[in-house]
């Protein structure tokens, strides 16, 4: 649900789940196929786990961060894991890159150009995001939504960035 401003995206578990079942569907009508779905910790894994699922696909994993202050709501210096981890030897072929978003687009470009110029095995690169900010300097090969107001999404999951265990043992003490 989008507020009346524009400036936040509340999005519920069910909604969730929808996008990046209507993503699966737009890459798959494109008639392109790929051999390894490599997903962006933290907020492409969600969504690259279904996808690998649905497109009985391989599920490599490399880390990156940049929302880390103010419990990810501020964009700060940009981290990308020099190791990707792939359950079969080396990452190689034709590799779909998975993210929940494309916000400012930074992440997207800087991953793409390392592994462009790092990987020589992999021979065709895509992107699959849910959505895209118009603000975002990337665009991804696939997007389910375009966001022309550029929201802060509220993700169904964000509530355990704040979450610690402690608030856990209250919450589940008899």
């Amino acid at each position: 649900m989008l507020t009346e401003d524009g400036k936040h995206l509340y999005v519920s578990y069910d909604e969730y789940h929808n996008l990046i079942e209507k993503l699966a569907i737009r890459i798959h009508q494109s008639g392109w196929t790929f051999d390894t779905i490599l997903c962006l910790a933290r907020g492409g894994m969600r969504p690259g786990d279904i996808l690998s699922r649905v497109f009985d696909k391989p599920l490599a994993i490399m880390s990156t961060s940049s929302y880390r202050s103010d419990a990810g709501t501020v964009q700060g210096h940009l981290d990308i894991a020099r190791y990707i981890t792939t359950p079969k030897g080396e990452i190689a072929g034709r590799v779909l890159l998975v993210d929940d978003l494309a916000d400012s687009g930074h992440t997207l470009s800087a991953v793409l150009h390392q592994l462009r110029n790092n990987y020589p095995p992999i021979t065709e690169l895509r992107s699959a995001v849910i959505w895209t900010k118009a603000l975002s300097t990337f665009t991804p090969d696939y997007s389910v939504e375009f966001l022309p107001t550029n929201p802060w999404i509220h993700q169904p999951f964000e509530s355990y960035d704040s979450l610690r265990p402690e608030q856990l043992i209250r919450k589940w003490s008899v």
